[in-house]
């Protein structure tokens, strides 16, 4: 039986290098990216839910809010957008980014300072921003005047002179050969670019086209912003199947499969732009299983999302998201280890650390973020856990910042929070529990019942005669342990009290019934 006739049947065996599953069906697409068959990235667009990250508006300014700082940009959406005065400043290079000075490129500008903003930007004016947080719970989106467009190998800054190469590009000499091709390039006045981490090894002529594809956008945008006026949407960010071919179909993509013929025709024309041997990686998938089982993705993200997620080692995080932060426990739970306890612990917190920066990744986490390791005594395996966990954070996306682990064997991070995360957009507070994840034992219950009966048969001495309706756990527990109590009540009284149980009833509800009238009795 071949490959080929494997895969149609979905018995696929397990593939090694880098894999990119997409899934394309009717309400939403995922993309996952698999290093050796692990789960490593998890991408999820649903046509209901509109991503406006990295989209550029022309808005119109609604207020200006002198105490934060603040001003409220009116960009076409139900709440207004959030622009700080210091987003609003012309912003230097990131940290991660090396400037590359340019001939030609030495005019000095006039200094602006967040005191010239209101004056730059009065009530009713027009203004081109860009989204860099999306629409969070009951927050509107967060945007910037620093507009840049990302292409395949380089960021076009429209609104700055600077350029620069990121310095996740490591070698002395392609960091030179880059800077030479940098300033080669044909850069209108005004303007700068970045070169991507994607960009190492790659041919001049690759740079050159990538610039003009931006500049041919620009101009596009341009022409919307001088045609319409405001509120108006100039860019669009791409889609993602678009995203993926711009973000992750490098070089180190061994191969692309997708089960949407439409998606890998629309990708192949994409790719064929900058790379025409790229189009070969890519391939439709026809398999009678869906894909994301075929190539043991489901089960995966299944696993990596539980509350509790597995170390290889036997230990295990938990991870709970609250409004203020992310929390991460580690603990050694099967790993018990041998003679030696402190080798247990810091081979727990290393996996531990590894698996915090897969997760952050997969369920795109961010905010404030507490890792509460296994207590360490020696201050080098600290260091070396802090080190595993920098380490690991260099592939993300997303810009992190992490601090070394704290007396009290904290380690506190933050991370670059652009938008929902996926559990809060995959997932809904329960209505059961009202999102607390428990509700109130049937001896609570019990207790809260006789409180009220008591009250009730205050409050109405008349009342001889009660039906009382609870949940079924709550009536087993009354019938059981509970009865002497309740004939207590009956006795203390003079009346007499019938109960009946319905599924119906949500755990923590009971109601109280004057027999004779039938009428509800509240306490």
């Amino acid at each position: 039986m071949t490959e080929r006739v494997k895969r149609l049947l979905g018995l696929a065996p397990r593939r090694t290098g880098n894999t990119l599953i997409i899934s394309s069906e009717k309400l939403e697409r995922r993309v996952a990216l698999l290093e050796n068959g692990v789960l490593e990235e998890y991408s999820i667009e649903r046509q209901t839910d509109r991503n406006i990250v990295g989209s550029i508006f022309k808005g119109r300014v609604k207020n200006i809010e002198h105490g934060l700082k603040a001003m409220f940009v009116d960009i076409g959406f139900e709440k207004n957008a959030f622009l700080h005065f210091w987003d609003a400043l012309p912003a230097a290079l990131d940290s991660g980014v090396e400037q590359v000075e340019r001939s030609g490129n030495s005019k000095k500008k006039d200094r602006i300072t967040a005191k010239d903003i209101p004056q730059i930007y009065p009530v009713g004016s027009e203004v081109l921003v860009q989204v860099t947080k999306g629409p969070i719970s009951t927050k509107g989106p967060r945007i910037t005047t620093n507009v840049s467009l990302p292409g395949r190998y380089l960021v076009l800054m429209p609104y700055s002179d600077q350029c620069g190469i990121s310095r996740k590009i490591e070698s002395p000499k392609e960091r030179d050969r880059l800077r030479k091709v940098l300033r080669e390039l044909d850069i209108p006045e005004g303007m700068g670019v970045i070169i991507r981490t994607v960009g190492e090894g790659q041919r001049a002529r690759y740079f050159v086209r990538d610039l003009g594809l931006l500049l041919e956008q620009w101009r596009k945008i341009e022409e919307t912003v001088n045609k319409r006026s405001a509120p108006v949407c100039a860019f669009e960010e791409p889609d993602l199947v678009e995203r993926t071919v711009r973000d992750f179909l490098t070089d180190e993509i061994d191969e692309v499969h997708c089960d949407d013929e439409a998606a890998v025709k629309r990708m192949g024309e994409l790719v064929g732009e900058i790379s025409k041997r790229s189009k070969g990686r890519i391939q439709h998938y026809s398999g009678t299983a869906p894909i994301f089982e075929n190539f043991g993705v489901q089960k995966q993200i299944d696993d990596a999302f539980h509350r509790q997620v597995w170390l290889p080692c036997g230990g295990y995080i938990v991870i709970d998201e609250t409004e203020a932060l992310i929390a991460i426990d580690v603990n050694t739970g099967r790993n018990k280890g041998g003679k030696d306890v402190e080798k247990t612990i810091l081979q727990t917190n290393l996996e531990a650390a590894d698996e915090m920066a897969r997760q952050m990744r997969l369920r795109n986490i961010g905010g404030l973020i507490i890792g509460d390791f296994i207590d360490m005594k020696s201050r080098k395996d600290q260091q070396l856990v802090y080190q595993r966990m920098k380490d690991r954070l260099k592939r993300d996306k997303a810009k992190t910042h992490v601090l070394p682990i704290s007396p009290l064997g904290l380690m506190e991070m933050t991370r670059q929070r652009a938008q929902e995360s996926i559990s809060g957009s995959v997932y809904e507070s329960c209505p059961y529990c009202n999102g607390r994840g428990k509700v109130k034992s049937a001896m609570t219950m019990s207790v809260e019942l006789q409180r009220s009966l008591h009250r009730v048969l205050r409050k109405h001495p008349d009342v001889h005669e009660l039906k009382i309706t609870v949940n079924p756990h709550v009536l087993q527990r009354l019938r059981s342990e509970d009865e002497e109590l309740l004939i207590e009540i009956e006795r203390k009284y003079e009346g007499r009290m019938t109960f009946r149980s319905d599924a119906t009833f949500h755990h923590e509800r009971f109601t109280i019934v004057d027999a004779q009238s039938g009428q509800e009795l509240k306490d």
